[in-house]
């Protein structure tokens, strides 16, 4: 294994996952709402979304790059909706001042839920295409060296979502019992601000052609 490939991937796994955003909100209010390992869940399906981008990026950056203009106004069509309908379900929540627990069948569907906005989102879509050509990951399409950048960027952005989590649902023993409920709707609102965003700048561009 190229281990400065696998760092320089892992670095970019990293910074798509830290900035806060709808994913990050989300993951936030999940790990207050339903502990730890629901927290990680929404991690998870983020980090697949990532290294499934990672996949298709270094296999052919060209073609990747080509595909996102094809793509582009459905996903922020699709992504723009989720986030709203997300955003609005957790406006209406009124998560319990204790975690509640959750089973497999739960957090299964939060992967695939998280998967799919992050899939979806053109932001993180069109930031993960700037860094990874920043850090020269674009020219990797032997086996060895796809499979080293994905790898890197699964367990670079997973570890992100891992200290967030842990974080949150030990920072949650020392908070007050409100504290879960503002977070269930700051979180909404800001994937609502992000899928109005989203919609907005589709709309816009076909008001501008």
């Amino acid at each position: 294994m190229d281990i400065a490939l696998f760092g320089k991937s892992m670095a970019l796994g990293l910074a798509i996952a830290a900035p806060f955003g709808p994913m990050g909100a989300l993951c936030v209010n999940r790990a207050l709402e339903r502990g730890f390992w629901a927290g990680v869940a929404s991690g998870l399906g983020t980090a697949l979304a990532d290294a499934f981008y990672a996949s298709l990026a270094a296999l052919g950056f060209a073609a990747f790059s080509a595909a996102l203009g094809v793509v582009d106004g459905p996903l922020r069509l699709f992504g723009g909706v989720f986030m709203i309908w997300l955003g609005w379900k957790s406006l209406q929540a009124a998560p319990a001042a204790n975690a509640a627990r959750v089973g497999a069948r739960a957090l299964a569907g939060t992967v695939s839920a998280t998967f799919l906005l992050t899939v979806t989102n053109p932001m993180t879509i069109l930031s993960f295409a700037a860094i990874f050509a920043g850090l020269g990951l674009a020219g990797e399409g032997d086996g060895a060296g796809v499979a080293t950048v994905v790898a890197g960027v699964f367990l670079g952005s997973l570890g992100w979502w891992f200290a967030l989590s842990g974080g949150v649902s030990l920072a949650h023993r020392r908070l007050p019992p409100g504290f879960a409920v503002w977070t269930a709707r700051i979180s909404g609102a800001i994937l609502i601000l992000f899928g109005v965003g989203a919609i907005g700048s589709l709309l816009w561009g076909l008001i501008r052609t």
